[in-house]
């Protein structure tokens, strides 16, 4: 397979190609679940198309806890098919289809009983990991153990020693979400599905009463396509009701959202060498390393305002430094704050008020012909997800199709990659970058690490970190927009790379330079950039007046004040 490159020009041939055929499946929406689906399609030898409203990952796909888990809470729950599922995924990320990107983390859960609830969490948790071992995918990841509270508190010396009597710890696992997506979504381009984001579904096509494509807006250009396709997969996430709608037919079901909302604070803040586990009256709370920083999330509350920017409120923020300052000998403040984001998650509807107990499970339905919908699921489900949709959609194609053979489809970047690792040191030696830069790179790009070295060699300033988010290369801006399809510049600092969550200044100051870098290679002119970086500011301040607002009324109020970019 060759690596596609998702850059400007690729854009414009892929909706012109997309209006010159009929496809045998369009797919709508660009989160984790649609982009699967399109790999899924793609590698089966199907003509497949794949179109997003917006930027790849920009719903919930980019705004999750970043973890590939079995859900361990799950079974408590009794739900034992959903986490065995899970676990088996799981694995088969870390170990085959993107080492590059999906990395083991350790998780310290405390203990405030005695006796029993060591009994009770550890069984719970010895399950887990017999669950893992016996889905033969659990290699690489070290087995639970059982800690005394003085050894708990050497792991976690951030623990109030008053806050535990011991503890459990365990591994899971961990991803860039929105990297992720960005990935999946060039592997199904490079085994030929025809990919555009920034270009909305704003209609259905019909004949008699099957759907036979779709209109498509390209929302950078305002023009207009009509896509034919013998089969639609609707993976539209907590949009699935919306873009039913356009068929003007009632779903079979229907998608809840639920807000869930993350802190992220300097790794400085939390003095701990592993995540935390800690259970709310609601559900769990997680504490998780992310690099030089922690992720602290997160929330679990029913959200019917705009979907397209989930606001943060203070209530939320005060929420989780209320329940993580509950165990932490030196608590959070707000000032330690240094990002939040907001997402919601898609719960099928109807089966409880609560949406912290609505199924985690999805589901796939053929509402009328031509149509399939898939909704609900969990991240780290999407290839089970995606294969549920295509064998849906190729029941509606009445020939011969291939089975799924997803679980043998490695990622663009993980053919290779532990090779490159293993070979860093030489790496950094032949190209003047630091060790610790190249094992950056290779964490993010695996053995595409090599096309951004590529640009360094031909523009060595592009070596050089960005002035004020000095975790990234300038490489990486123009590599963000030359082959990952980024076309604005919060698609770069949002979500190419984590600069908006992971400065005090939440990628202000980086916007300038980010964007000068970006503007050559999508043919901006001055004043382009300068918009570019005006609306950039606008939507940071409008986040941060929201996440002082009291309740979600008037957060979602005050985040919508910065309304999306329109091209020029």
């Amino acid at each position: 397979m060759r690596t596609a490159q998702l850059g400007p020009r690729e854009r414009t041939q892929a909706l012109a190609r997309l209006a010159e055929q009929e496809l045998d499946v369009l797919v709508v929406g660009g989160g984790v679940t649609g982009a699967g689906t399109a790999l899924d399609a793609a590698t089966r030898g199907l003509t497949t198309g794949l179109v997003e409203a917006r930027d790849w990952a920009s719903g919930t796909s980019s705004r999750s806890s970043k973890l590939i888990h079995g859900g361990l809470r799950y079974l408590e729950m009794l739900d034992f098919a959903l986490v065995r599922e899970a676990l088996k995924e799981r694995g088969l990320l870390l170990q085959r289809l993107a080492p590059h990107l999906v990395r083991p983390v350790p998780f310290l859960y405390p203990l405030t009983g005695r006796g029993w609830e060591r009994l009770y969490a550890g069984t719970g948790v010895a399950v887990y990991d017999t669950m893992a071992i016996s889905s033969g995918h659990a290699r690489g990841l070290p087995r639970h153990r059982h800690l005394t509270r003085r050894h708990a508190l050497r792991v976690a010396p951030c623990l109030k020693k008053e806050s535990l009597v011991g503890a459990l710890q365990y591994y899971d696992a961990q991803v860039d979400d929105a990297r992720y997506v960005a990935m999946l979504v060039r592997t199904a381009a490079g085994y030929g599905a025809l990919t555009a984001n920034r270009a909305r579904v704003v209609g259905f096509l019909r004949e008699g009463e099957r759907v036979v494509g779709a209109r498509v807006q390209d929302v950078e250009q305002g023009s207009e396509y009509e896509v034919r396709a013998r089969q639609i997969v609707n993976a539209t996430g907590v949009w699935t009701d919306e873009t039913q709608g356009l068929v003007g037919e009632r779903g079979q079901f229907h998608v809840r959202a639920s807000k869930g909302i993350h802190l992220v604070v300097p790794k400085d803040r939390i003095h701990s060498s592993t995540g935390l586990i800690l259970r709310t009256e609601k559900s769990v709370l997680f504490v998780i390393p992310w690099g030089r920083h922690w992720i602290v999330g997160t929330t679990d509350t029913d959200w019917d305002l705009d979907k397209a920017h989930p606001a943060a409120s203070s209530a939320d923020i005060d929420y989780l430094l209320e329940h993580v300052n509950s165990v932490l000998a030196v608590p959070l403040s707000r000032d330690d704050v240094q990002g939040v984001y907001a997402g919601l998650r898609p719960l099928l509807a109807g089966e409880s008020e609560a949406t912290s107990k609505l199924s985690r499970e999805h589901t796939v339905a053929h509402p009328v012909p031509g149509l399939v919908v898939v909704a609900g699921g969990k991240y780290t489900t999407y290839r089970v997800m995606a294969k549920d949709a295509v064998d849906a959609a190729v029941h509606g194609l009445d020939r011969r199709v291939a089975e799924c053979c997803t679980e043998e489809v490695p990622l663009a970047g993980a053919e290779g990659y532990h090779a490159l690792w293993n070979a860093r040191a030489g790496i950094a030696a032949r190209t003047g970058l630091h060790v610790a830069r190249v094992e950056h790179l290779l964490k993010r790009y695996g053995s595409l690490t090599e096309e951004l070295l590529d640009l360094i060699a031909d523009d060595p300033s592009l070596g050089r970190p960005l002035e004020a988010a000095d975790d990234y290369l300038r490489a990486e801006v123009v590599y963000a927009a030359s082959h990952e399809g980024a076309r604005h510049l919060d698609d770069v600092l949002c979500r190419r790379t984590r600069i908006s969550i992971e400065t005090f200044d939440r990628g202000t100051l980086s916007a300038r330079e980010a964007a000068e870098l970006m503007a050559p290679v999508l043919g901006w002119d001055g004043e382009h950039t300068r918009k570019e970086v005006e609306h950039y500011e606008k939507r940071v301040e409008a986040e941060r007046e929201s996440q002082r607002q009291p309740d979600d009324l008037t957060a979602d109020a005050a985040r919508l004040g910065a309304p999306d970019i329109v091209p020029l």
